[in-house]
């Protein structure tokens, strides 16, 4: 920025002159004349490819020009251009092009992962990366782009540059896009054949599209986010976007020779789907994150975790794949690599099958990614032959054979935890570490291996965590967090909620939010007056009143009905909404109500898809979801969208999909505009439930929620924790595991004889059909003392102690390094007594049926209505383990049916 006369200052062409400076004398480019090495109608500079060529394969140019003679270069642009219009530039660049009699030719060279041949990091040094400024690309007019780069002469990104002095910014630059840059004919904007990416930029502003459109072609944000919303930092003596073209210490300038050639090679992907086309470009927080996790890996070896909280629709499946693939070439100062198994762990199966078809996309040499899409025993084989990245559900290390595998304490494995929640913190997440750290020919002293046992239940040096979630639980926090200087776990990247909604990249799901309240009048119709468990029968009753047809029918109309008004004509008529309902059944009297409403009505143009699992009785009837739909659960997502997996549509629209617990969550549909909510949400489940709207695409600029259960101040409860970063006010006390362990004994049913030869027999190995019974029979003298108590409220408050027990000591051993082998052997003997102790026999639950009660009146108004939108700073604190309120077992007060009606 030096040197820049007073009177320029102003100018539009200081910003762009600044960054070509800065990438000429910083980062090895070299600045050309567009008036004289650019080729419009090709869209190159041919001399620097001819100088690449000749430089790097001089032997593949000499055979060229051999069987070619005087046409060898003419020949070479040919068939250059060819491959272009055929393949694509990105095509191009990662596999060259072929010229017969079998010449292929390589146009551009990427960093090795090991520096073991000098050969290969001498080709990736000679690349050549270039520059041109105020460029004519038009072969129909003289319009000027600001900047163009190029590797090798071949068009890489286009970048309009304004400053904000001016009065423009980098969304006057993105409607000059739009308006002013028409790819049709011109070949440096055509998809595919011209640049990879064109660039809005301002002094503060990123943003950044791979598809030029027109009024279509829609941008997205390229920013390093600020102050934990959009934008960029402050930078000492620098724009706020020198992280484009300036090295520092957020890391190496995007443009740089090292990003931009990482990104060319094994960022960028061209995804299809049907007859759509798309090139992914990485945002900046996904790049970010996937260099840095690298970096430190590379740095510090494996066994260390990381939490990376990225905001629900942030593209989470792309950045994962973008870490496996990057992670499995890891290499050390020795050249030795750093992992040696990637594990890609998924607990959603619906999930895990997206996940697949993703990093499968990045695959470049075939074989290298193993999909576990069979049974344990494949996994297992899988990690056995040493398999580079494996795709599989958490459940299927927690079968018995796993827990055997070893051999495996020499191998080094980069795990990632897509959705980390609390299920990696508990016996399946103990079940894959045991899998992957113990090794043959342990010792054979009980107590030595028993004190082993425990200790893999903690961090182990062969192995590195990667949970990725949106929505960190406590207990992720401190197992996968990074203990910052207030020694409390923090994420390692964050992407925030807020940042996302900001940079318009999702939507704020609260921002239109409506709630309803449903008063019903109930009158007795038998003459009896059963007593019913107070807090129990309220429940019953309320859920037999919102059951009923009447208060059904009332919803319903007013669904529909809001639909039609202000949902449908959205997104050119093309818009989605989702019912969300408290049970299997509730579904079901939603799906008969919604459908007799629209046949009451007439409403041919709508139509009801339903979601659930197994079979419902109804009526004396049995449904399932395919009958009721009328197709294949598997076809399901492909009909509510309207498209099939070619692109061609299905003849019948469905714009209404009512669910019970299945689709809430890893369900992804951009046309989703509106929610229909009538069940109870609080915390994590709320966040996850109502993201599901959240999702961007053209013409969808807000979404709608009717809620007739929640208040507004229970929502926003729920997604506080959750906007901004994630942070846990304390950390949990691990001597809370003695507390509960005393607290177990004192009952008289443990003795710990019995517990030692429990372990004795337990941690020798595999347990014969001897060795189960004789460990049943130990385990059944404390059951003995238990059925002997005949304080029912002493016997509850044990069952509660004891899985508050298995809990904490799962997820506490997981987080520091216990060494008191007595807490072991306790575990794994409370996972038997857990399983053998008689469940408490609880009197059943009076049903509440049409003989007993009669809906005299049912009535819904509407509540609130406005925003709920949470602003800036925000935010509450996670709460920490700090307490386990197990309580004895009291007869609940009993209340007449008539007075609880």
């Amino acid at each position: 920025m030096t040197g820049t006369p007073a009177t320029a200052i102003h100018k539009e062409q200081v910003v762009q002159d600044h960054l070509i400076t800065q990438l000429v004398t910083g980062e090895g480019y070299r600045q050309r004349d567009p008036a004289t090495d650019y080729d419009r109608p090709l869209a190159l500079d041919k001399a620097l490819v001819i100088e690449f060529i000749q430089q790097t394969q001089p032997d593949a140019w000499a055979k060229l020009e051999s069987h070619y003679t005087a046409s060898a270069e003419d020949t070479f642009f040919t068939q250059l251009a060819k491959a272009l219009k055929d393949r694509g530039l990105l095509d191009v660049l990662r596999q060259g092009i072929k010229i017969v009699p079998g010449i292929h030719f390589v146009l551009c060279y990427f960093q090795p992962a090991s520096a073991l041949e000098p050969k290969r990091v001498a080709e990736y040094e000679a690349n050549i990366l270039s520059v041109m400024k105020e460029v004519t690309y038009s072969t129909k007019n003289d319009n000027r782009l600001d900047i163009v780069l190029f590797v090798n002469g071949l068009p890489i990104a286009t970048l309009e540059a304004k400053n904000r002095l001016t009065g423009t910014t980098f969304k006057h630059a993105e409607k000059q896009y739009r308006t002013d840059r028409s790819p049709a004919g011109e070949p440096l904007l055509t998809f595919k054949r011209g640049a990879l990416v064109h660039f809005a930029f301002d002094e503060d502003n990123c943003s950044m599209t791979t598809r030029l459109a027109n009024g279509k072609t829609r941008f997205l944000p390229f920013n390093r986010g600020r102050e934990g919303g959009a934008g960029n930092p402050d930078i000492d003596g620098e724009f706020r976007v020198a992280y484009l073209y300036r090295s520092g210490t957020w890391g190496k300038a995007i443009f740089s020779r090292e990003v931009l050639l990482d990104v060319i090679g094994r960022f960028m992907l061209l995804e299809v789907s049907g007859k759509k086309e798309t090139l992914i470009f990485p945002r900046f927080q996904q790049l970010d994150a996937v260099r840095k996790l690298n970096a430190h890996a590379q740095s510090f070896g494996p066994g260390h975790n990381y939490l990376i909280q990225h905001s629900a629709g942030s593209g989470k499946s792309n950045t994962i794949g973008w870490l496996a693939h990057h992670a499995i070439n890891l290499h050390n100062d020795a050249d030795q690599p750093i992992f040696n198994t990637v594990v890609i762990v998924t607990d959603r199966v619906i999930l895990d099958r997206q996940l697949q078809d993703t990093v499968a996309q990045f695959e470049q040499t075939q074989g290298v990614v193993k999909k576990i899409d069979g049974t344990s025993k494949q996994l297992k084989e899988a990690i056995a032959k040493g398999a580079r990245i494996i795709i599989t559900t958490i459940q299927k290390f927690s079968t018995d054979h796993l827990k055997a595998l070893s051999g495996q304490g020499g191998r080094t494995f980069a795990v990632i935890v897509d959705e980390a929640h609390s299920s990696q913190s508990g016996k399946s997440a103990q079940a894959m570490t045991d899998a992957l750290t113990r090794e043959a020919g342990s010792s054979d002293e009980i107590e030595d291996m028993i004190a082993a046992y425990q200790k893999s239940r903690g961090p182990q040096p062969n192995i590195s965590f990667f949970a990725f979630t949106a929505t960190p639980r406590n207990v992720t926090l401190e197992r996968f967090g990074t203990k910052g200087e207030d020694g409390l776990p923090h994420p390692f990247h964050l992407y925030s909620m807020r940042q996302a909604i900001e940079e318009a990249f999702i939507l704020d799901v609260l921002q239109h939010y409506t709630t309803y309240s449903a008063y019903y009048q109930l009158e007795k119709a038998i003459e009896d007056d059963p007593r019913l468990n107070s807090r129990k029968g309220q429940q019953r009753v309320a859920r037999y009143a919102n059951l009923h047809e009447t208060a059904i029918s009332q919803k319903a109309e007013i669904i529909v009905e809001h639909f039609r008004r202000h949902v449908q004509p959205m997104l050119n008529g093309q818009a989605k909404a989702m019912i969300v309902t408290s049970s299997r059944e509730h579904a079901l009297r939603y799906y008969f109500g919604i459908r007799d409403y629209l046949k009451q009505q007439d409403y041919s143009d709508l139509k009801a898809l339903i979601a659930f699992s197994g079979e419902l009785k109804h009526d004396d009837q049995t449904y399932t979801e395919p009958v009721l739909n009328g197709f294949s659960e598997t076809e399901l997502r492909g009909r509510f969208d309207g498209f099939k997996k070619d692109g061609t549509p299905y003849p019948e629209t469905y714009q209404l999909l009512i669910v019970a617990e299945k689709y809430q969550t890893g369900f992804d549909q951009p046309k989703l505009c509106a929610m229909y909510v009538d069940r109870k949400l609080a915390g994590l489940q709320a966040v996850q439930t109502l993201s599901r709207l959240n999702r961007t695409m053209p013409g969808k600029e807000a979404t709608t929620v009717l809620d007739f259960r929640n208040s507004v101040e229970d929502i926003q409860d729920a997604f506080r924790p959750y906007y901004e970063v994630t942070a846990l006010e304390a950390n949990s006390d691990p001597n809370l595991v003695y507390d509960l362990e005393g607290r177990l004994f004192k009952f008289g049913y443990l003795d710990r004889t019995e517990i030692d030869r429990f372990a004795e027999t337990f941690y020798q190995g595999k347990l014969s059909g001897g060795d189960r019974a004789k460990l049943e029979g130990l385990v059944r003298e404390a059951v003995q003392r238990f059925e002997a108590d005949d304080d029912e409220g002493r016997q509850e408050e044990f069952r509660q102690l004891l899985k508050s027990y298995m809990r904490f000591y799962s997820f506490i051993a997981q987080v520091m390094a216990l060494e008191d082998t007595s807490l072991e052997k306790l575990y794994s003997y409370g996972s038997w007594l857990a399983r053998l102790l008689p469940n408490r026999e609880v009197p059943p639950d009076i049903e509440i049926t049409d003989d007993m009660l009669k809906l005299q009146a049912f009535k819904t108004e509407k509540r609130e209505e406005g925003s709920a939108s949470l602003g800036v700073g925000d935010t509450a604190a996670l709460y920490a383990i700090t307490e386990f309120g197990a309580k004895p077992y009291t007869e609940d007060e009993q209340k007449e049916l008539s007075e609880i009606g």
